[in-house]
């Protein structure tokens, strides 16, 4: 490795040519990246006391033999970013300067024939720098002032556009930002290929300028290291194909995910999202087969990464071309279920390969929507769901498939649980839907359910039936009686009292009589959403509670839950038997006038800690979960015997109550036990039970 100090104006005019290699990232400069270079130039361009100002390293390889006679291309390794950025920068002064030379080589024509262009030569050589695919076409159109291609690289366009303007809006003095440009230096790193590791000096290299994603960072380690004929075929048939089918924003934003995607589907961890290049590594290196080439191992992963790459195009960047299957994604994707992608790229897989028909792939990404929907509703914390679905692949039976992934779905355990029926019923009546970041997204699916002329629910707004507006005109107040504030503030953002409307302006306010009745109003509405509206007299707290139990109805068809008979149900858990077979009758110690009362507020609190917290009657104790068993109750006579399950050494406990039964047999989970034989122990019970919850809480999170 050579290193020296350079002007940077110096380098681009002494050296034949900069190619950016294929296996290096597209330019990403956004306006931050250029205005901060811009900034700087501007200050020591001003500042006659500053003589150079520093820009970082520019790392190449030569491509070949060197010699006075022959003057070969210098590879990139690091310092594309800044010689791209630098190269809009005097393309768009060249076409301001004019041919008067304000500043010692500063001129329209010295700027191309300098700085940008080998004037002497043609084709690609007749360019100083020479970019990857995606942005080559488009910097040779600005250098070399010409039409734009069709396939326009945005970054290139955008930051060219950006310079272009500044210079005119007269942000700066001509002179002055050239002497600015005049005052740069790099440290000028030749590398050599015999000695040198390209690759390790550019995982280390990013010192300035945007940081390296992970993507970056795989696809160099992929292509850096093959021969030159190799490395050409893998980018243009697997890697290029996979970045035009992303497209140049989608890219650079989402490559990182679907990697980490990708992995947690082979390797059934979740890698961190800033490890990702680390977990690739590693996978690489554990997935090589003994028989194996390095070459013939790349190939491979690379045709294995771009099968799945498809995959995920289809359903997370709307790329699918089937029509029943494109709907379906389109909707899990407005739902945001990011965590269910490495699950649904391994279902993607067996339907491409046939072990999935797509009506039965279909079906489980319709259990998908709802199990996170329902669980969205009914409050359920959703910091568990990213390892539920990681493993969840670990549970399926492919002779079974449709089968086992119900079972699955219906034996999580209780932080974990699919709602049921009756809890997505109940909850969604009374949950605050018109500030749940999903609105459009119920709203149109409970429109459009079993309909084959979608309604396009973007053209309409929703409309609150009991209007918004605190100050409620007479009119409302005699509607809704002599509770209507508590009637307004219990019902107004739930499901029985909002709707579509193509006329909310001109509902405004108006009496519901009034809005039913117009033109336009709810009694010739053709919505599905406000069928039964023209009918219904007056618009009250019973009309408002009677239409939610209709729409929640239809609901628990629209978000459907898998089924399946309890005797199939046992074969994938025989867990299940015991919490069909017990009840509260089951405990007759919980009946009795003594501790019935102090039961009944116990589990009325535990129950109000989480939404995530169940119930379980077992045949010897009562079960409250999360995740697991986090407090478990042993009815006796005269008294509750509560085991919390924690370490002794964890908890905090003033008064002295518990006691360590730590490898003492007893029923109930963990090392701490007490006894509550009166209600006013509960307010003091319930601050150690809680201590529990969290504990569980924070391991599950971490």
């Amino acid at each position: 490795m050579k290193a020296v100090q350079a002007k940077l104006l110096d380098l681009l005019k002494n050296s034949q040519q900069f190619v950016i290699p294929i296996y290096q990232r597209n330019y990403s400069w956004t306006e931050k990246e250029c205005r901060q270079l811009w900034d700087d130039i501007v200050r020591c361009g001003k500042n006659e006391q500053t003589s150079v100002h520093f820009i970082g390293s520019i790392v190449y390889i030569e491509e070949g033999l060197t010699t006075l006679t022959c003057q070969t291309p210098l590879l990139v390794i690091d310092g594309q970013q800044r010689l791209t950025t630098i190269t809009l920068l005097l393309s768009a002064l060249a076409e301001s300067i004019g041919d008067i030379e304000l500043v010692y080589g500063f001129s329209h024509r010295k700027i191309r024939h300098y700085y940008l262009l080998n004037s002497e030569e043609s084709g690609e050589l007749y360019y100083k720098l020479i970019l990857s695919q995606t942005d080559k076409d488009s910097l040779k159109s600005v250098v070399a002032n010409q039409p734009r291609p069709d396939n326009d690289s945005i970054r290139i366009t955008e930051n060219y556009s950006l310079f272009s303007k500044w210079i005119k809006n007269n942000e700066i003095d001509l002179p002055t930002l050239c002497k600015g440009i005049a005052k740069l230096i790099v440290v000028e790193i030749a590398l050599d290929r015999t000695q040198d590791n390209p690759q390790l000096i550019f995982e280390s290299m990013n010192s300035t300028g945007k940081e390296l994603s992970q993507a970056d960072l795989i696809r160099n380690f992929i292509l850096m290291g093959l021969n030159p004929a190799l490395q050409t075929q893998l980018y243009e048939q697997l890697w290029r194909p996979m970045e035009i089918e992303f497209g140049q924003e989608a890219y650079g934003t989402h490559f990182d995910d679907f990697m980490r995607h990708f992995l947690t589907v082979k390797t059934g961890a979740i890698p961190n999202i800033n490890a990702v290049y680390e977990a690739f590594k590693t996978y690489s290196q554990e997935s090589k087969l003994e028989s194996d080439s390095d070459d013939s191992h790349i190939e491979k992963l690379v045709g294995i990464i771009r099968t799945y790459s498809h995959y995920f195009c289809a359903m997370a960047l709307n790329k699918e071309t089937v029509p029943k299957l494109k709907r379906v994604f389109d909707d899990l994707r407005e739902l945001k279920v990011d965590v269910a992608y490495p699950f649904l790229l391994e279902l993607y897989h067996d339907y491409k390969t046939g072990l999935l028909s797509a009506d039965n792939f279909i079906t489980v990404v319709r259990w998908i929507e709802s199990y996170v929907f329902r669980r969205s509703v009914c409050a359920i914390p959703t910091n568990s769901m990213n390892k539920t679905f990681a493993t969840f692949s670990k549970a399926i039976d492919k002779k079974k498939y449709l089968e086992s992934i119900a079972a699955h779905f219906l034996t999580l355990p209780s932080y974990r649980r699919f709602p049921t029926d009756e809890e997505f019923e109940r909850d969604i009546q009374t949950r605050d839907l018109y500030n749940f970041r999903n609105r459009s997204f119920w709203l149109r699916r409970l429109e459009n359910f079993e309909r084959k002329e979608l309604v396009l629910v973007d053209e309409y707004t929703i409309e609150h039936i009991m209007p918004q507006n605190q100050k409620l005109s007479s009119d409302w107040k005699q509607e809704l009686g002599g509770e209507w504030e508590r009637i307004q503030k219990t019902w107004l953002h739930t499901l029985g009292n909002l709707t579509l409307t193509g006329y909310n302006s001109e509902y405004s306010d108006r009496p519901f009589y009034e809005k039913r009745d117009m033109e336009g109003g709810f009694k010739v509405s053709p919505l599905k959403v406000n069928e039964g509206m023209g009918t219904v007299r007056s618009w009250n707290e019973p009309a408002i509670i009677n239409r939610a139990k209709s729409l929640a109805k239809k609901a628990v068809s629209v978000w459907i839950a898998p089924k399946l008979d309890s005797k199939t149900l046992m074969t994938y858990n025989p867990e299940i038997r015991k919490n069909i077979l017990y009840t509260i009758t089951d405990h007759p110690n919980l009946l009795t006038p003594a501790i019935a009362p102090i039961f009944e507020a116990f589990r009325k609190e535990v129950l109000s800690l989480d939404p995530c917290v169940t119930e379980e009657f077992l045949k010897n104790y009562v079960a409250y979960k999360a995740e697991t068993n986090f407090v478990d109750v042993v009815p006796q006579a005269k008294r509750l015997r509560i085991s919390l399950n924690m370490r002794f050494s964890e908890l905090s406990d003033p008064k002295g109550l518990c006691l360590n039964v730590a490898g003492l047999g007893r029923w109930g989970n963990g090392e701490v036990e007490l006894a509550m034989s009166s209600i006013d122990e509960l307010p003091y019970v319930m601050g150690l039970v809680r201590q529990s919850l969290e504990k569980q809480l924070g391991d599950v999170a971490a």
